[in-house]
């Protein structure tokens, strides 16, 4: 049995974890939008279902949250004096920009970068680049500290190379890991990289009429280069539009890889046949598509339950078989809960348990299971490599539940970001959280 894994790095949720309706093209987020949000519930959603898998035996890791509010960012935009006077002059004047400078997406860190593990690169090295997430002013402020994270984090230039984000520009839009999926057969064997694009800048393919198209072509064809894949090992592959216009903002809610399975929803490509024959041409072990048709599962009912945006996990004993770890709303919907024992348990396929976690306080700003984690591919050595203590145990989970419980708010409304305690409080509970997890400084207000 191979010694590399798939580590699945949670992003811890910040403690500024609120409502605002930021993200256009998400429906979730915007019906939600104003509400009262629970931060420490939230938070500690999270660390249960990190918990539960590790508990259960699959690699898990954690990844610290952004600097929020980012005063620096209102600064930037003209906002000056005291924090509390910046806070108070940016609710007063600009509270939609205020609400992006504190969001707490960053939680879901499968936005966060584009991962190559070292068995596919050229130069042996696991590869990372940070997403520009330049389609939104409020993720647009997240590459910078994340670079910082990753690069303490892997540290070790023999192992892990780390590449810039891509340009900010509309050209080079990139939305990170949401849009990519490695397929292989175990996890160490050599894989092969689908990259989903909802539009191409350079050229006139079809493109969504209701919401924006987040990922191009061009920002996935970049990373390719970056990371030093063959042709031979990369697929790229347009995303339904009518998919897009449904609230299918980003790849991972339509459709979800492990080893050799696809899932997915049959509106997930707008040339579905085309992509499997594409996948199947270059991978060494045969696919295993599993199709969900639309008259099983409605987009509105795959958006509503983010039955796609489940985890498809591998399971420890090296068996073959895997585990779907589902968010509560597919339980609740009759027609995906059918399509979960019928097709995916009882059909022809390596899925043989499913798990239901709550993660509702994510659920309703539009993120499942599979947005809260980025899929980092490891050798033995390549993890005894990294730097911090980032690796899930009891102790570790033990440190971060009680650190939440002290530094946390049980409510939080739009209204209360502007409030300068709150300010003073995340920093204090940030300032604590690296000593946590040994990674340094990484946060703005660290660095001077």
């Amino acid at each position: 049995m191979s010694d590399v894994r798939e580590v699945n790095f949670d992003g811890l949720v910040g403690p500024t974890h609120n409502y605002a309706g930021l993200a256009h093209g998400n429906v979730a987020s915007m019906r939600h939008g104003g509400l009262e949000s629970n931060p420490r519930e939230a938070a500690l959603q999270g660390l249960a279902k990190m918990k539960a898998l590790q508990e259960a035996g699959f690699a898990q890791g954690v990844l610290p949250p952004q600097q929020r509010p980012d005063l620096g960012a209102l600064r930037d935009l003209g906002f000056s004096g005291s924090n509390a006077q910046v806070l108070e002059r940016a609710a007063r004047e600009a509270p939609q920009i205020l609400r992006a400078v504190c969001s707490a997406s960053s939680m879901w860190t499968a936005n966060a970068a584009t991962v190559t593990p070292s068995r596919d690169a050229g130069d042996g090295r696991v590869h990372f680049t940070p997403a520009n997430l330049q389609s939104s002013f409020h993720r647009f402020l997240e590459p910078q500290t994340t670079g910082r994270v990753l690069a303490a984090i892997f540290r070790d230039g023999a192992r892990f190379a780390h590449h810039p984000a891509l340009p900010a520009t509309p050209a080079f839009s990139d939305e990170g890991a949401a849009n990519h999926t490695r397929l292989c057969g175990d996890h160490g064997e050599p894989g092969v990289h689908l990259y989903v694009y909802g539009r191409q800048a350079f050229g006139g393919q079809q493109q969504p009429r209701r919401f924006p198209a987040r990922q191009t072509l061009e920002a996935s064809q970049a990373i390719a280069r970056q990371h030093g894949l063959r042709d031979a090992q990369a697929v790229f592959a347009q995303q339904h539009p009518d998919a897009i216009d449904a609230g299918v903002f980003h790849n991972d809610v339509i459709a979800v890889g492990n080893g050799p399975v696809l899932l997915y929803h049959e509106m997930a490509f707008l040339e579905e046949e085309k992509t499997l024959e594409e996948l199947r041409a270059r991978m060494a072990t045969p696919l295993i598509p599993v199709r969900v048709p639309t008259q099983a599962v409605s987009l509105d009912d795959a958006v509503s339950s983010y039955l796609f945006n489940s985890q498809l996990l591998s399971d420890p004993d090296g068996s073959g078989a895997m585990t779907l770890v589902v968010p509560g709303e597919c339980q609740e919907n009759e027609a995906v809960w059918r399509v979960v024992q019928d097709l995916l348990l009882g059909g022809n396929n390596p899925i043989n348990d499913v798990v239901v976690k709550d993660v509702k306080q994510s659920m309703r700003n539009g993120g499942g299971p599979a947005c809260l984690r980025l899929r980092v591919v490891l050798s033995e050595a390549e993890r005894s490599g990294l730097t911090g203590r980032v690796l899930l145990d009891d102790g570790l989970h033990g440190d971060l539940a009680a650190w939440v419980e002290k530094h946390y708010r049980d409510r939080l409304t739009p209204e209360d970001l502007a409030d300068p305690q709150l300010a003073e409080e995340t920093l204090a509970a940030l300032d604590e959280l690296t000593r946590i997890l040994e990674v340094g400084s990484v946060y703005p207000f660290q660095l001077g």
